[in-house]
């Protein structure tokens, strides 16, 4: 078995949240499992982020996912298969 994972790496939360989110509403139909990861603590809640997609379908789909979300300013994705 393939796992396909999209790793997002947000830099400012407050600020792409929206832009990302409306990109995964898009492929919505694609994506399996949504992990999301940031630090939180009474004193702080980070403006970074983390999240982790288990995704499905073809590779050109999901490249095209990785691409839209790589144009977001203080964006990173990445595709990974295992």
């Amino acid at each position: 078995m393939i796992y396909k994972v999209i790793l997002i790496k947000i830099d400012h939360r407050s600020v792409e949240a929206a832009k990302v989110q409306s990109i995964l509403t898009e492929y919505g139909c694609n994506i399996k499992v949504r992990l999301g990861l940031h630090e939180v603590s009474k004193e702080v809640c980070a403006n970074d982020g983390l999240i982790v997609l288990e995704v499905e379908g073809d590779k050109r789909k999901l490249n095209k996912i990785v691409s839209l979300l790589n144009k977001v300013e203080y964006v990173q994705a990445q595709l990974l298969e295992m």
